[in-house]
């Protein structure tokens, strides 16, 4: 392995803000391999949690959704979460407290059907890929600050995302990739255009990030300090763990620093210029909870580490 800097930012958020280039370009997600179509799907059962203002869980509901278990040796699999297609209104509402200039223009986006796994990848489910044969560069199979086989992985670039998601495509024969921004918000709130998809705001018992600091009237909670086992937490009405807090996910587009003639559809945002700068999304457990919003985005450089970033990837 080739040694990298690692870059962490201190502060109430764990990741700096970058402004990308203003040109643009487009990119078509990846196309289907004609084996998706014949993915046999099951089904699994879970309950969400709606809080009010004040944090109170005001509503459970009971939901089921389909996926497709995808192995990576006898003992580590995948969940690929089935995603409806459907329009949705991206970036956030005028009226959010907290929102950043990078997240408006708001702007309806229409979706065809995808898969995105129900966790973030985590470091047992890394350490199988890791082992299989090399794409395009190295990875190290065990990377992470904070150890843990069921915990997310974390301190990788987004070029080792990649990397795992080619080594995961040439495997199974199905094509991998990291979500765009625009699958990413869409699968992380869940029909949902409140801040969170708890509601209006999010409490310590749904998440993992910087509890001391609270977003509307809810009481200040535990902050663990670091990341935490995936699936703990209640999921959101698709059936997707940790999309607030754990840790931030690579997203296969280049930053922008806003939604101006962004696309509407499927297809990934791509710089010109500088490429090298990538979208992360979600928050981390370093993060105050303005931080982990729906809407909330950031960027940052492709070949650079931090201990609060992972990766979730997509099939379509």
């Amino acid at each position: 392995m080739k040694r990298r800097r690692f870059f962490q930012y201190a502060g109430l958020g764990s990741v700096g803000f970058w402004l990308g280039t203003r040109d643009r370009a487009f990119a078509s997600d990846p196309l289907p391999l004609d084996s998706q179509a014949k993915t046999a799907l099951e089904t699994f059962e879970f309950t969400t949690a709606t809080v009010d203002r004040a944090g109170r869980v005001t509503q459970r509901q009971t939901h089921t959704a389909q996926f497709f278990p995808e192995r990576l040796n006898t003992v580590e699999r995948l969940e690929m979460v089935a995603i409806a297609p459907g329009p949705f209104w991206m970036g956030a509402s005028p009226t959010e407290a907290h929102a950043q200039g990078q997240e408006f223009p708001r702007h309806r986006v229409k979706l065809s059907p995808f898969f995105i796994s129900r966790h973030p990848i985590t470091q047992a489910q890394w350490a199988a890929v890791a082992s299989l044969p090399k794409v395009q560069r190295d990875l190290n199979p065990s990377p992470s600050h904070f150890q843990g086989d069921n915990h997310p992985i974390e301190s990788i670039s987004w070029l080792d995302a990649v990397e795992f998601c080619d080594r995961l495509s040439q495997h199974t024969g199905r094509r991998y990739h990291l979500p765009s921004e625009a699958q990413w918000e869409y699968a992380c709130r869940a029909g949902t255009q409140t801040p969170f998809n708890t509601g209006e705001t999010i409490t310590a018992e749904l998440a993992d990030y910087l509890g001391a600091y609270t977003y509307k009237a809810e009481a200040a909670g535990e902050y663990c300090q670091s990341t935490l086992p995936v699936g703990r937490f209640t999921p959101n009405a698709f059936g997707l763990h940790d999309m607030h807090g754990n840790v931030w996910e690579w997203c296969s587009d280049s930053w922008r620093h806003n939604y101006r003639e962004t696309p509407t559809d499927n297809q990934i945002w791509i710089g010109v210029r500088q490429p090298q700068m990538r979208a992360i999304r979600g928050g981390g457990w370093l993060d105050a909870p303005a931080r982990i919003r729906s809407a909330s985005r950031s960027g940052y450089l492709e070949t650079a580490l931090n201990r609060t970033i992972g990766l979730r990837v997509v099939a379509v």
